[in-house]
């Protein structure tokens, strides 16, 4: 089974990348569990159709210790498995926690080994957050291969360099690897040959280039993913082709992040920032 975490600056849309690439994989025959690692568990909505999860700390809060698989586990689109961790109540406790308590459950439980050969674990993670409860994927081999949702903007690509950071200190002591940079088009000026050069000084590859078109917004107003929503759309066969690139991908590396200097100069290299 592939341990798959999805990571990335906040609003950047991971949880539409990771949804709209697990639909893809599941086209490819796949089997898939994805574990939403957001407070708002709202990283499964797509491939619920909208339908509200139990969360698994909402679960606990309500039958104690008595949290049976399928309170916490929900079948998706074609069949894929949801679990959303969920978050304390508001004011109150380490929204990180949550990530622990679930990813310890499941294991607990057996959801990894009952799930009928899971082919993928993918965990939709809070933003860029690798300290604490949000790190836990990448710690004790919870994921493996790890994607950054990146654009050509200046603070999603501050935001990936930090995560690649992270992923340096746990790759000293686990089998942690970047996979490569997914970019989300924001459509700025520059922005496929700006994410090429920026991943290469990373040492990886920018594994997928996802332009912008409202058929996202589109497939997610009616609560869908794009390929469920309209398959014959083209970026329903851009998250194929993304879906794709992943199962196919066998380039795993420890980052080299940049100097804050570096990735300055590459960002006004490319037109992204003045110079002082």
């Amino acid at each position: 089974m592939r341990k798959v975490a999805i990571y990335g600056k906040g609003g950047i849309g991971k949880s539409t990348t990771t949804q709209n690439t697990v639909a893809g994989l599941m086209e490819l025959g796949r089997k898939i569990m994805v574990v939403g690692c957001d407070p708002k568990a709202d990283s499964t909505r797509l491939l619920l159709g909208g339908l509200a999860q139990k969360s698994v700390l909402d679960a606990l809060r309500e039958e104690g210790e008595e949290v049976e698989l399928d309170d916490i586990r929900k079948a998706g689109y074609g069949g894929t498995w949801c679990v959303e961790s969920g978050g304390p109540e508001p004011g109150v406790g380490c929204a990180g926690r949550g990530i622990i308590t679930s990813i310890n459950m499941l294991e607990s439980l057996g959801a990894y080994e009952e799930s009928e050969g899971l082919d993928y674990a993918f965990y939709d993670v809070l933003g860029d957050v690798v300290c604490g409860g949000f790190a836990m994927p990448i710690r004790d081999g919870k994921a493996e291969e790890i994607y950054i949702v990146v654009s050509g903007e200046m603070m999603a690509m501050y935001a990936a360099n930090n995560i690649s950071k992270g992923i340096v200190k746990f790759a000293q002591t686990g089998s942690v690897r970047l996979g490569g940079l997914i970019c989300n088009s924001r459509a700025v000026d520059n922005e496929k040959e700006v994410v090429e050069a920026f991943a290469e000084k990373l040492g990886t590859h920018m594994i997928y280039f996802v332009p912008r078109d409202n058929d996202v917004q589109r497939a997610e107003i009616n609560r869908k993913t794009v390929v469920e929503w309209n398959p014959d759309v083209p970026q329903a066969s851009v998250y194929r082709g993304l879906a794709k690139a992943i199962d196919e991908n066998k380039r795993l590396e420890i980052p080299t992040p940049l100097e804050i200097e570096a990735l300055e100069s590459l960002l006004m290299a490319y037109g992204l920032m003045d110079a002082a």
